[in-house]
């Protein structure tokens, strides 16, 4: 079962954009990361949390997308995520986040999943811009930005082709390939 769940978890970069999220579904998003486990259970993360569609507006204007795919500057209108969690670092708690936000928005996109939902973690954000439109003291480092919302793509998990290629990419239908190594090309060794 998990293991299905992770397999759906893509980076999802289409949405329903008709289709709105709401405060409860995001808070229970947070909520998971919450739970999640913390280095030295320090737990320095806090979250910006949105689904208002004109603040959403200004938040994708902050964020690039799938730079693989040079072609495409991202989703259009309509197609564009009906919500977001900006995951931020307190730096008065601590100056060093190590993995925290990679597990906490690992437990979010999960959770997305499970409910219907996919998302895409984005670290190619215009910091200082999202800092401006949420008058964010410096006091908080901005790590990602979550984009959720309800899929509007198909994307499959294949292996490595001849090449060794890891590009992602579209074909001719919007299909989105997502190229994976082999568990045999991952594992080193192995001793029992």
């Amino acid at each position: 079962m998990l293991e299905d769940l992770i397999r759906k978890n893509r980076s999802c970069r289409r949405f329903i954009q008709s289709r709105s999220l709401n405060m409860n579904t995001l808070n229970d998003l947070v909520n998971l990361a919450r739970l999640s486990a913390s280095a030295a259970n320090l737990q320095p993360l806090k979250y910006v949390i949105c689904c208002n569609p004109a603040k959403n507006a200004e938040i994708f204007s902050c964020l690039a997308w799938a730079a693989y795919l040079k072609d495409w500057q991202g989703p259009q209108e309509g197609e564009r995520p009906s919500g977001y969690i900006v995951v931020l670092g307190d730096t008065a708690i601590t100056q060093d986040f190590g993995c925290d936000h990679g597990i906490a928005s690992q437990s979010i996109l999960l959770g997305a999943r499970e409910n219907g939902l996919a998302g895409c973690m984005l670290g190619a954000v215009n910091r200082e811009k999202l800092r401006d439109i949420f008058n964010l003291s410096e006091q908080f480092k901005i790590l990602l930005v979550l984009a959720l919302g309800v899929s509007r793509e198909e994307i499959v998990v294949e292996p490595l082709g001849a090449d060794g290629g890891i590009r992602y990419w579209r074909d001719s239908r919007g299909v989105h390939h997502v190229p994976k190594r082999s568990l045999k090309d991952i594992v080193i060794e192995s001793y029992s």
